[in-house]
């Protein structure tokens, strides 16, 4: 049997509008939709501002997309970006899009991705629009991811409050999962139910894995390991 394809991912960063730190977490996290062929910064490279990231585009492969300011006020980046993003859907050669920018002027462009049936994962910071984050498959808090990537295997980085709408979240998911008679659902289902939620990623709280933000939710959910390995998870209050 062949080995299925990995997908054709494609990385537009707003250089203008993100920070050259989270290049390399931002690509771990894109690893899971496929394999990052495209990644192209867009911004005035003669600007001193970019200079971070002029350092490292070779380093990353990133493919520099020289955009002058040619009137004030008016952003060229974004507009060069939607459109390289759009010439890239109906060639039909991209399986999925990573948006780097925390700028709701792309949300239309994500909107129209979608309406294809593609993913489209956001990294932005934590004060991005709420149309922009809604609108991706998935939006990640850039800062938030870079600290969870510097943490030890194994240790949360710094973690958010698990608040009440977070317990929610993850009871919703849970109560529309399958369930035992122990009342019992697989992890992975209930992750797989929450991240239908576009704001919902375990790394926006500071946690590598689902597993572990359950586990500081003790007083809510009960964990157990299986004997087929698998992590299964209980609402107990």
């Amino acid at each position: 049997m062949e080995e299925e394809a990995l997908k054709n991912i494609a990385l537009l960063i707003d250089a203008d509008n993100a920070s050259h730190a989270g290049i390399d977490p931002v690509l771990t996290v894109l690893a899971e939709l496929g394999q990052v062929n495209i990644r192209r910064a867009y911004g005035n490279w003669a600007k001193p501002a970019l200079s971070n990231w002029s350092k490292i585009t070779h380093r990353y492969g990133l493919q520099p997309m020289q955009q002058f300011d040619l009137t004030k006020g008016k952003n060229a980046t974004d507009m060069a970006m939607t459109i390289d993003a759009v010439d890239l859907l109906y060639r039909g050669k991209v399986d999925g899009f990573g948006i780097m920018s925390s700028d709701s002027d792309f949300t239309p462009l994500v909107t129209r991705l979608r309406q294809d049936g593609l993913t489209v994962y956001g990294f932005g910071n934590a004060k991005a629009p709420e149309p922009f984050k809604t609108a991706c498959t998935r939006f990640i808090d850039v800062d938030q991811l870079i600290r969870t990537s510097e943490s030890e295997d194994g240790k949360p980085a710094s973690t958010s409050p698990i608040d009440k709408d977070l317990i929610e979240l993850l009871g919703g998911a849970w109560k529309a999962a399958s369930r035992d008679d122990e009342g019992f659902a697989r992890l992975h289902e209930v992750g797989q139910i929450a991240g239908n939620r576009s704001s919902f990623d375990v790394r926006n709280h500071g946690y590598k894995r689902l597993s572990d933000l359950i586990q500081a939710a003790s007083d809510n959910f009960k964990l157990e390991r299986r004997a087929d390995n698998q992590l299964y998870v209980k609402r107990v209050r």
